[in-house]
């Protein structure tokens, strides 16, 4: 990423540096990574945390219309820096961890969830109602994609126990600052243990 295009990032870093959770963007190849299972057929996505938009722009390399993405920003100026780069996209500046509280779809038609949120940062009730909140959006077979520099799934085992979830390991990119591991979390199906 050009540093020019870090600087916003790197501002609300300075300002609020547990709530942005790292130093510099997501890069490339986590990007790829985390959209690597979405598509044009996937639907509506909700992106969790989209920053500069590292993410949202991978989504719509793999096909993803502008018009189906609803962006969910807390950081002030990125939510202004994403209104200015996706400007057919549902921007939205508020918590993640207050989805349950608002009506941001009729019933459930969003095919996938990407969160570019700091887990590792968060406590767990945080975690577990930015979880909930996000599958009231999703569609049965709907799967919510997340990040992690940590060594092992940043969704506590208690969340997604109580949410009757599984989440299941994608990959890991090296060519990322930090190293990181991608996960999918999908409901857990009648019979599964």
């Amino acid at each position: 990423m050009p540093f020019a295009a870090a600087i916003p990032f790197l501002r609300e870093w300075m300002r609020s540096p547990r709530s942005v959770a790292a130093v510099l963007p997501s890069g490339q190849a986590l990007a790829s990574l985390i959209t690597k299972d979405i598509s044009a057929v996937t639907g509506p996505v909700l992106e969790l945390g989209p920053g500069t938009g590292v993410f949202t722009q991978a989504l719509l390399a793999r096909g993803v219309r502008q018009q189906d993405l609803t962006l969910i920003e807390y950081g002030s100026d990125f939510a202004r820096l994403l209104q200015r780069r996706f400007p057919e996209a549902r921007v939205l500046w508020m918590d993640a961890a207050l989805l349950d509280r608002h009506e941001l779809y009729r019933d459930a038609p969003v095919g996938a969830v990407v969160c570019g949120l700091g887990f590792l940062n968060m406590p767990q009730e945080k975690i577990a109602a930015i979880v909930k909140g996000a599958f009231r959006y999703l569609r049965q077979d709907g799967a919510f994609y997340f990040f992690t520099y940590g060594e092992r799934c940043s969704v506590p085992d208690a969340v997604l126990a109580e949410l009757d979830l599984e989440a299941t390991h994608v990959g890991k990119t090296f060519r990322n600052v930090p190293p990181a591991a991608v996960y999918r979390i999908t409901r857990r199906w009648p019979g599964q243990g």
